[in-house]
């Protein structure tokens, strides 16, 4: 009986908490096409600057491996002839948010060897660079690890395999849709599923090498495949889809 008065507690702390924040911007992709006015396409395999981008991934990154259809956005990895394609999309120069609660409600591409995300980048990674522009890793899921949802921050405190970072299990979370959320303030960053809590960073030092949070982030959707955090690949699960029905920014 504790533990089920305690989480609707807590269930009743988050609904309260989103009462108070208003609806600042949303993408629930109803129409025929992505807004290029919002969303810039990431094409190639990241070469010459980042081959494989940064992490030794598999895919080639094309314009067309999505669709929208019944206000969902589809983002389709493929195996074709020696390589895989896919589609990541961002909002770098067009969309970004200092704080708020991102919410993301999505239905995740499973099998080995994928790994859809939805993250977001510090604003001044070209002046100074990944990781001391910050990452906020809403949602990370990778087949290898069926049932689990990672949640992470990346500084140059703490990136790579020594983010700070929370495993959480979950299971059936393959399973239709889900909402994961980062909920993000001065303060702390705080990262639910489905409404509750798995993740809080909330850092007493505020230097820039570890809370780089304190300017705007653009937000980044992707379906990834293989490399270092996505494992080994099984080429037969192909196509995969990460299905996005929306994003929705509070603040």
């Amino acid at each position: 009986m504790k533990k089920i008065f305690w989480t609707g507690v807590l269930l009743s702390c988050f609904w309260l908490k989103a009462q108070e924040q208003k609806l600042v911007w949303a993408e629930e992709f109803d129409g025929s096409s992505l807004d290029t006015s919002v969303w810039n396409f990431a094409e190639g395999d990241g070469c010459p600057n980042l081959c494989g981008w940064g992490n030794r991934e598999r895919q080639i990154y094309t314009t067309t491996n999505h669709r929208l259809a019944n206000g969902l956005l589809y983002i389709k990895a493929e195996k074709e002839g020696d390589h895989f394609t896919s589609t990541r999309i961002h909002t770098k120069g067009k969309k970004s948010f200092q704080y708020g609660r991102f919410e993301v409600r999505a239905k995740l591409a499973k099998g080995q060897g994928v790994w859809p995300a939805f993250w977001l980048l510090g604003n001044n990674i070209d002046q100074v660079g990944w990781p001391l522009c910050g990452e906020i890793d809403v949602l990370e899921y990778v087949g290898r690890a069926p049932g689990e949802i990672f949640t992470t921050l990346h500084t140059k405190a703490a990136s790579g395999d020594f983010a700070n970072t929370k495993t959480t299990a979950l299971p059936n979370i393959e399973e239709g849709f889900h909402r994961y959320t980062a909920d993000w303030n001065k303060d702390r960053i705080a990262f639910y599923v489905d409404d509750a809590l798995v993740y809080t960073f909330a850092p007493e030092d505020k230097s820039e090498e570890v809370w780089p949070f304190n300017q705007p982030f653009y937000l980044l959707l992707n379906l990834a495949i293989g490399g270092h955090f996505g494992g080994e690949v099984d080429e037969s699960i192909f196509p995969q889809e990460f299905v996005i029905d929306y994003i929705r920014v509070y603040q």
